[in-house]
């Protein structure tokens, strides 16, 4: 299911990577010493701390799609991509821009049995930088994001009637100027200082989050269209059995009565649950709306799908990491990578990086390498191919040859520092997604 990743294709620009490396200016920087490792500061190290999947204890939140949080980081990400299309039409380059504080106020909602009704309408404010005019002539950046918003509301959540149920307000600005100097370089200068963290592989307990979550809001919805897109799953597990708690606003409309809802949460915790164990071989124990109180009458009930509706409100960056989790028993950095420019913003760079690093040196490494931790570090106006410091941390298995696995993990690293352009151009082509 690719509900999250989707979203970036309605704005999307597909271009050859030539084409693409000389739309947006890459251009790779010469290492000025003999050893490119030494020059990138990469840093290899064995560390002795017990796996997360062998520890007693595991907490993963993932907030689904249209979770107010969520749909913050969707709407920042894609006006920046509305953004780069523009600017590529006009000017055959991505000029400087963040779109990274998306606010949203929720608003107020009368939902019921048979379909409610929207008293107040949530109020949505697009915020950022960008590139407003070149050589005094003014560029349409805040419609070109007011109706990137639009459809991107339009696309993703069925149930909202963009006419009446939202106010899209867009005070995005123009950017300050040592920022765009630092971002019209001829090298690629990080325009911040800032890490990125990515670890692999995922445990059991995160896959089953993440997939719960895409299960839910994708192959269910088509069986089951009570369900709402504002979803949160989260697992605890203990030892040998995870424990997951799902939040599903449902949809009145759909609902004619009480025996109605009781019925589609027992059939959606059964179809949760048959999918969850596709993805692992531990317990799984699933529980769905449990702030609901039958007796009292208390249901987890919207008129939209989205807890929005009435009172929840949303910001970039609170959510899932560039993983698509909420992973406190990981390392993470509280960056929000959505709606950062794709060029030289190393807190959306360096977390995607920092990821695919992670992966490739595991899936290298095999059976001998359990867990992989990346942390990458820049300074801002330095080369972000040239990073202050990237730190890689391996957990051996018993026997393995660390010697082996240390050099092949600082190669992995120094070939993706070399062509970090590569993550440039999957965002601008829409192969990524950032929460």
């Amino acid at each position: 299911m690719n509900i999250c990743i989707n979203h970036l294709y309605t704005h999307g620009i597909f271009l050859s990577p030539n084409l693409l490396n000389h739309r947006i200016g890459w251009r790779q920087p010469e290492s000025k010493l003999g050893d490119n490792q030494m020059a990138k500061n990469i840093i290899v190290e064995k560390i002795d701390y017990t796996p997360v999947e062998k520890q007693h204890v595991e907490l993963v939140e993932r907030k689904g799609i249209g979770h107010p949080d969520s749909i913050a980081d969707g709407l920042s990400e894609c006006v920046s991509r509305a953004l780069c299309k523009m600017y590529l039409e006009k000017f055959d380059k991505v000029l400087h821009h963040n779109t990274d504080e998306t606010q949203i106020v929720g608003g107020q909602s009368a939902p019921r049995f048979g379909g409610g009704d929207i008293l107040e309408p949530v109020y949505i404010l697009l915020v950022g930088r960008a590139t407003t005019e070149v050589d005094g002539a003014r560029l349409p950046y805040r419609t070109v994001a007011v109706h990137a918003a639009a459809e991107y509301l339009k696309n993703h959540f069925p149930n909202l009637d963009i006419e009446t149920d939202v106010m899209l307000d867009c005070m995005i600005g123009k950017g300050s100027v040592d920022l765009r100097a630092v971002y019209e370089s001829k090298e690629h200068l990080s325009n911040d200082t800032s890490f990125g963290v990515g670890y692999a592989p995922y445990s059991q307990t995160e896959r089953v989050v993440l997939e719960s979550e895409r299960f839910i809001n994708g192959p269910m919805k088509r069986r089951l269209k009570e369900t709402g897109e504002d979803v949160k799953v989260m697992a605890s597990r203990m030892d040998g059995t995870i424990n997951l708690t799902v939040a599903c606003a449902m949809v009145d409309r759909y609902i004619p009565d009480a025996d109605h809802y009781i019925s589609a949460i027992e059939e959606m915790k059964q179809r949760v649950h048959d999918n969850a164990v596709k993805y692992t071989d531990l317990e799984v124990k699933v529980d769905i709306n449990t702030a609901d109180d039958y007796k009292r009458g208390v249901y987890y009930l919207t008129a939209t799908g989205l807890s929005m509706e009435n009172g929840d409100d949303g910001s970039v960056g609170r959510g899932n990491r560039c993983n698509g989790l909420i992973t406190p028993y990981r390392p993470m950095s509280m960056e929000a990578s959505a709606g950062k420019n794709p060029i030289t913003h190393v807190g959306k760079l360096y977390n995607i990086l920092s990821k695919w690093i992670a992966e490739d040196i595991y899936k290298a490494a095999g059976n001998e390498i359990l867990e992989v931790e990346v942390r990458i570090l820049s300074q801002i106006g330095k080369p972000i191919n040239n990073p202050q410091t990237c730190s890689v941390q391996l957990i051996p298995a018993p026997g393995a040859n660390f010697k082996r696995w240390e050099k092949e993990a600082r190669s992995i690293a120094d070939n993706w520092l070399e062509n970090i352009d590569t993550v440039t151009k999957k965002i601008v082509n829409g192969e990524i997604t950032v929460f």
